[in-house]
């Protein structure tokens, strides 16, 4: 056994909150985290470095390599030495958590040589990232958009892909990146539930295709439960957006746009504080790359 491997995994943007009501939907983009896992004989013990953001907690990547070892019944055989960077800013509503989760996950059973359907390997990071608190639902619509790549759509609560699109067209995806952090844990869940009745007419807007429009609805719902101002939306859908709205609980807000109208989105945001963060529609499932 090498015992060592490393994995890539892309990331993904809000299409549908799954908060409100369970059900969310999310699309990959060509952000990505990869994860170096090299098994140790330190039993129990799991020492972490995030080279992109040192200040973070390592917990999510210590209970991901766990939940990966106790599948195997190997969790009293090793320990391991997990490295992380990344492209995506840490706690902003852009899925750092589920991406890294994919990976360490895709690592760590690579390292293993051991092998794993998709969807539970998902579901392994999932489980994770509720142990590891820092997840509401566990964030399967992200996770799988992460994963797979695509727009996913999702029943977080049961753990299941209930559509996919693989679409045609390739419109930028821009992000409009404020500097502060905000995590979802600590979002109020009674304040989002309260709209889940507007969420769920955006989720029935995904399943029939309409996802872009769905992508607005939620996040202008999300932006008043949440206390955002949604100008930042609403700018660029009128500099030609063909959807704008809040990632996942924020603060960052995510901008569908055409390559003639990228330009103009980004002088509409250039009035704000904060980075633009440009990226591409993922259709690339995660992978093992070492």
């Amino acid at each position: 056994m090498s015992g060592q491997a490393e994995a890539i995994s892309h990331g993904a943007a809000t299409i549908i909150n799954a908060i409100a009501t369970g059900k969310g939907s999310a699309v990959g983009v060509d952000l990505w985290t990869k994860a170096k896992v090299s098994l140790t004989d330190e039993v129990g013990q799991v020492d972490v470095v995030i080279c992109s953001d040192s200040s973070e907690n390592p917990v999510l990547a210590q209970e991901t390599v766990g939940h990966v070892l106790k599948h195997f019944g190997l969790e009293n055989e090793f320990g391991a030495k997990v490295e992380t960077s990344s492209n995506i800013p840490v706690a902003r509503g852009m899925k750092s958590s589920s991406v890294a989760a994919n990976s360490i996950a895709l690592a760590t059973v690579a390292a293993l040589e051991r092998s794993l359907d998709d969807i539970d390997l998902v579901r392994l990071g999932v489980e994770a990232a509720l142990s590891a608190k820092v997840s509401i639902t566990g964030a399967f619509d992200d996770a799988c958009a992460s994963y797979f790549g695509g727009v996913i759509i999702t029943d977080n609560l049961e753990r299941q892909i209930v559509k996919r699109f693989e679409l045609s067209e390739a419109p930028t995806v821009l992000f409009y990146v404020p500097s502060q952090k905000t995590y979802t844990v600590s979002s109020n869940v009674k304040r989002m539930k309260a709209l889940s009745s507007a969420v769920k007419i955006a989720y029935n807007e995904a399943l029939n295709g309409n996802y872009w429009a769905a992508l607005t609805l939620n996040g202008l719902v999300y932006s008043s439960v949440l206390g955002y101002d949604s100008s930042v939306a609403v700018d660029a859908l009128m500099a030609g957006a063909l959807a704008a709205g809040l990632s996942g609980t924020g603060p960052a807000v995510t901008a569908i746009v055409s390559e003639d109208d990228k330009e103009l989105v980004k002088q509409a945001w250039q009035n704000y504080e904060g980075d633009i963060l440009e990226a591409q529609i993922n259709l690339e499932k995660a992978r093992v790359v070492h």
